[in-house]
């Protein structure tokens, strides 16, 4: 079950990206995804495509609100002001998919490193630190978390 859920989130991921990309969804990052040259075939170097993390946070019982609303509030400008790229937010429309309990997002960053750094100074930033406790008080939001990397293909536009 969780594999069959983790590759239809995967799924999901590129088809909203796939959209994203032809322009049917707009987006105000569309200056940092280089779009590749005509003719352009092979994946560029390491250093000349970012990575992206899709993460699936499994939530309490009654939490998924609670959750959206410390994005909404903190979350978000925080991970921006730590260096990373908001791609998209996602719930699932299924019940079998984890509908009400389950939100699903998209990063993108210069690099593993670079992901690796970011989410070092945003764990360590006290107002992080701050809304984190106060959005617990009465009981964790999420029980679980996947994060998976994401290495666009020689043929994505988005890289």
């Amino acid at each position: 079950m969780k594999r069959i859920l983790t590759t239809s989130l995967i799924a999901l991921a590129v088809l909203v990206v796939a959209r994203f990309e032809d322009g049917s969804v707009s987006a105000s990052n569309d200056a940092k995804s280089p779009k590749p040259e005509a003719g352009a075939g092979s994946l560029p170097a390491a250093a000349d495509h970012r990575v992206f993390e899709l993460r699936t946070y499994h939530t309490n019982e009654g939490k998924l609100d609670d959750l959206n609303r410390r994005f909404r509030d903190h979350t978000c400008e925080l991970l921006k002001k730590h260096g990373a790229e908001l791609i998209g937010f996602w719930t699932p429309t299924d019940e079998k998919d984890g509908k009400g309990s389950t939100l699903v997002y998209m990063l993108a960053f210069p690099s593993r490193e670079a992901a690796k750094q970011t989410w070092s100074e945003f764990g360590k930033d006290p107002e992080w630190q701050r809304v984190f406790k106060e959005s617990r008080k009465d009981g964790a939001l999420v029980k679980k978390v996947d994060s998976v990397f994401l290495e666009p293909t020689d043929y994505s536009n988005l890289k």
